[in-house]
């Protein structure tokens, strides 16, 4: 089985928790064959100190495999240090043997799964952080990345079963701004290529976070934040019986 769920910000209370098999007893049952995979922000990699190997050590030791794709509040600098190797078809670092960063642009194949990744979003928070410290530049996808994407996306065909994204394509990220008091001034280049993705991809579901809400936008954009869903799950079964803790940010 993959499970979804949303931004951890590290060593956050409501991140650390949120796995633990207290609040998430289902999680004694996985196995390594089972994933995990986080919708960005994951924040374990944060300054390569005492509180992440603790961190860490401690999500390794989880059964299943955890995975996430990268957030904005991420610290790129030492995410792009670390080692890098295939998996289930994709290019992944490997931050432990069970737990690893989706690299951007990729398709993965997970157990007949298949899951377009695609990291990064531009923090409105930014003024407020030091650079090479709390923010890095790297957070936005480059040229080279998105057109990473769109070659990983034509082999393809441009068809695979679902996404998973930090940021929302443009339009949903327009009124989500509007709705969370967050800046916004037209969009930025990697809206506006997720936008351009979702236009032209087939999929089932796309999962994305950043906006720290748990809802569906339409049958198919699922905002994930505390919530730990099936990645098969449909809008009419989680309307009918909420999975997760029910807890919204």
């Amino acid at each position: 089985m993959i499970y979804i769920t949303g931004d951890m910000h590290g060593a956050a209370e409501y991140g650390r928790n949120r796995l633990s098999f207290h609040s998430w007893p289902l999680g004694r049952e996985l196995t390594r064959d089972d994933v995990v995979i986080v919708a960005g922000d994951f924040g374990y990699v944060w300054d390569g100190g005492n509180t992440d190997a603790y961190w860490l050590k401690w999500l390794e030791d989880r059964p299943w495999t955890t995975c996430f794709v990268d957030g904005n509040h991420e610290n790129h600098g030492l995410l792009a240090a670390m080692p890098e190797r295939e998996w289930c078809g994709g290019r992944v670092h490997e931050v432990r043997p069970h737990v690893l960063h989706l690299m951007r642009g990729q398709v993965f194949d997970i157990d007949g799964i298949s899951v377009f990744t695609m990291g990064g979003a531009s923090s409105h928070d930014r003024a407020w952080r030091t650079e090479g410290e709390s923010w890095w530049p790297e957070e936005v996808p480059s040229d080279a990345e998105r057109e990473e994407a769109r070659a990983s996306l034509d082999s393809r065909g441009w068809n695979v079963d679902y996404v998973i994204t930090h940021e929302a394509p443009l339009d949903i990220a327009d009124d989500l701004c509007w709705e969370c008091n967050r800046p916004f001034d037209g969009g930025d280049a990697h809206q506006a290529f997720l936008q351009e993705v979702d236009g032209k991809l087939s999929y089932r579901t796309w999962f994305f976070g950043h906006y720290h809400d748990d809802e569906w936008r339409d049958d198919r954009h699922r905002l994930i934040y505390r919530d730990i869903v099936p990645i098969d799950v449909c809008r009419i079964d989680e309307d009918r019986e909420p999975i997760g803790d029910g807890s919204h940010g």
